[in-house]
């Protein structure tokens, strides 16, 4: 809302506030200027009196305007109030003539354009008629010359207005689509980070639930005949549970696994894959998971390992909850410019290609058509984008998947 808006205030010259006060002291000092050459000139007689007088209460009704209530008719009637003691005035003495020049732009900042120009062009009529009653006859400059000025007057300050009105109108809109981008930001910042959460919860919760799920079952099987083996696979279980709420932590705080502090010698991401390739063994009755390491192991990124083990999780959760799979072998590959993990397991497969349709479509439910793989695979693929690197699934229904990340050696 502008500030013409707010205080109710008109006119085309509205928003210059400092003009105000300079009017005032203008047309003030003008209209004792024009009071004292009248005295000068004519006396203190009956007339003189009656020009004091009327001097006077248009100075005071000048001084009182911003005092006046600015909405409704109070603006109108101020108008109408100087407009016309200075008219009598100058009728009386044209030097009051002068006078014409603030007060014109005083009318300016209270009315519309319109209702301006119709008072504007009233006192520039009357201005030159002030003039030709003490001109030696009809001279044309007396009235060009008035009725010029308060053209040019008016159509310069319209033309400024109208500038200043579109140079408000782009700010606003630019201020409306800085709120918008604000709130897109904020929207876009809130998915991703659900997304993250989400992503990292079942790659690496989802994978130690899974975990614990198959330890108990191995537990109540070997309950009555092999207790020892069954307190082994709950203190197992017991174990990963913990593992896994400092994950959780970590996780939400968006801290890369405890595991992957480096020493320097780029050994942390092997150690932490054979741990979990341990856990993942441990079961009975779950896959056998075996690790390979190709090539010379160099410290990585914080981020690019995590998300790599993250990877890696996901992919083997995979593997022992929907793929019925009997072997699974993890492979970590270092490339000169890049490290690269592949997850291959023998078992059911799915239709990668369908997958990849319904992960794509808006509102697609990827994991009731793949057996819960979607939101993981997705996950996975959406880790390795944001890292600058990609991953792909290859399937097929009875062939076995394999999952591959390929991320760069710096993260970007």
């Amino acid at each position: 809302m502008s500030v013409s808006d707010r205080t109710g205030i008109r006119g085309i010259l509205a928003p210059v506030a400092s003009l105000d006060r300079w009017l005032q002291i203008v047309f003030l000092a003008l209209l004792a200027t024009s009071a004292v050459r009248y005295l000068e000139r004519h006396g203190l007689g009956p007339d003189g009196v009656l020009v004091l007088a009327g001097a006077a209460l248009l100075a005071i009704a000048y001084s009182v305007r911003p005092l006046l209530p600015t909405r409704s008719w109070w603006p109108t009637a101020w108008v109408v109030t100087v407009t016309v003691l200075w008219a009598l005035l100058t009728l009386a003495a044209p030097s009051f003539a002068w006078c014409a020049v603030p007060l014109g732009f005083a009318v300016l900042q209270v009315l519309p354009f319109r209702g301006a120009v119709v008072v504007v062009v009233l006192m520039t009529a009357l201005v030159t008629v002030a003039e030709l009653r003490i001109a030696d006859g009809v001279d044309p400059t007396v009235i060009v010359g008035p009725v010029g000025i308060a053209v040019v007057t008016v159509l310069v300050y319209r033309a400024l207005q109208r500038e200043s009105a579109a140079r408000q109108r782009l700010l606003d809109e630019l201020t409306d689509a800085q709120d918008e981008l604000l709130a897109a930001q904020h929207r876009a910042g809130a998915l991703a980070e659900r997304e993250r959460l989400s992503r990292e919860i079942h790659d690496s919760v989802g994978q130690r639930l899974a975990s614990i799920t198959l330890l108990l079952a191995a537990t109540e099987q070997d309950w009555q005949r092999r207790p020892d083996l069954a307190r082994d696979h709950v203190e197992m279980a017991a174990a990963t549970a913990r593992d896994g709420l400092a994950e959780v932590r970590r996780v939400v705080h968006d801290l890369p696994p405890v595991e992957l502090a480096d020493d320097g010698t780029g050994q942390a991401l092997p150690a932490a894959l054979r741990r979990l390739v341990d856990e993942t063994n441990g079961p009975a009755g779950g896959p056998e998971v075996r690790l390979h390491v190709h090539g010379d192991a160099v410290p990585l990124p914080a981020d690019v390992a995590g998300a790599l083990l993250r990877s890696a999780r996901g992919a083997l959760a995979n593997a022992v909850e929907h793929a019925a799979a009997r072997h699974v072998a993890v492979s970590l590959t270092y490339l000169p410019d890049e490290v690269r993990l592949d997850v291959r397991d023998d078992g059911l497969g799915f239709d990668a290609e369908r997958l990849g349709d319904e992960t794509h479509k808006p509102g697609g439910d990827a994991d009731r058509g793949s057996g819960g793989r979607g939101r993981g695979l997705q996950g996975i693929r959406d880790r390795a984008a944001g890292l600058g690197g990609r991953a792909s699934v290859e399937s097929a229904p009875g062939d076995g998947t394999t999952v591959s990340v390929e991320l760069p050696l710096e993260a970007p």
